[in-house]
This record gives C-alpha cells, sequence and structure tokens, in this order.
C-alpha cells in the first residue's frame, strides 16, 4: 500500500509540476509526451522502490525465516520444530538493524529497481493512455 500510493502521488505531482511550469519544452498544449511520462513513471517508482524498499526486505525475512506462534514450522524430518528467529514485525526490523546495519535494508535494491522501474514507467504511460482513451480527466490541482 505504501509503494503503490506513494508511486501515484509522485506521479501525479511531477506531471502536474512539469504541466504547470513547462521547463525545458517538455510539455506541448498542456500534455506530456509518451517519453515524458515514461520518464516521470521512472521517477516516481525510483522513489516509491527505495523509500518503501525496507518493508519488502522485512515481510521476505519473516517469509522465510518465521516468527513466534506461526503455524507448523518444522524441520525437513516432519517431527522437530526449527528455531524461529523473530517474533514480529518490529523485531524483525529492530535485530536487522542491530545485526547487520542500516544498509541490510537496502540489500537487493538494485536488482530489483531493473526490473520494477521500467515496469512503473509503462505502467503508467498505459494508465494514461487508458484514461484518454475512456475520457477520463484527474488531476490533483489546476
Amino acid at each position: 500500500v505504501p509503494y503503490v500510493g506513494l508511486n501515484f502521488a509522485v506521479y501525479e505531482s511531477l506531471k502536474d509540476w512539469l504541466i504547470k511550469r513547462k521547463p525545458l519544452g517538455l510539455v506541448e498544449d498542456s500534455e506530456l509526451g509518451v517519453t515524458t511520462r515514461l520518464a516521470c513513471g521512472a521517477a516516481a517508482g525510483t522513489i516509491g522502490q527505495t523509500v518503501a524498499y525496507p518493508l519488502d526486505v522485512i515481510r521476505r525475512r519473516m517469509q522465510m525465516v518465521g516468527w513466534k506462534d506461526a503455524a507448523s514450522v518444522v524441520t525437513g524430518d516432519g517431527k522437530n520444530k526449527a528455531p524461529i528467529e523473530y517474533n514480529g514485525m518490529v523485531d524483525t526490523f529492530r535485530k536487522t538493524l542491530r545485526y547487520e546495519g542500516f544498509g541490510a535494508l537496502y540489500k537487493g535494491l538494485v536488482p530489483n529497481s531493473v526490473k520494477v522501474v521500467p515496469s512503473i514507467a509503462i505502467a503508467f504511460v498505459t494508465y494514461e493512455l487508458v484514461k484518454d482513451v475512456l475520457g477520463v480527466e484527474l488531476r490533483i490541482s489546476d
């Protein structure tokens, strides 16, 4: 939720700013070209990804290791329970920072961005094209 919300907020804010300021001739007749929309989407994806990525790291760690009172956490032989490392999201966050440092919250950000940023840019261009086809006009402010 924070990731998608931030993506839309950044994209729409950047788009409105460009339309109002008209820098570098990027805006023609109060509309952005496909390339400019791709750039806005890529910027939104980069910012959203960077801000929300630590939450994704914590989620993945909890999924991989488990947490207190998790159902059926057993070892490979099916008889013994595996040691459980985390007691929840806050505990996972605290232990990650304590034992691995702040950088651990961003492990894998660059390879993930190679995948996510272009897909978000394309998704926003598609979003704009569908809005145009449907005749929908949404703006944060005029």
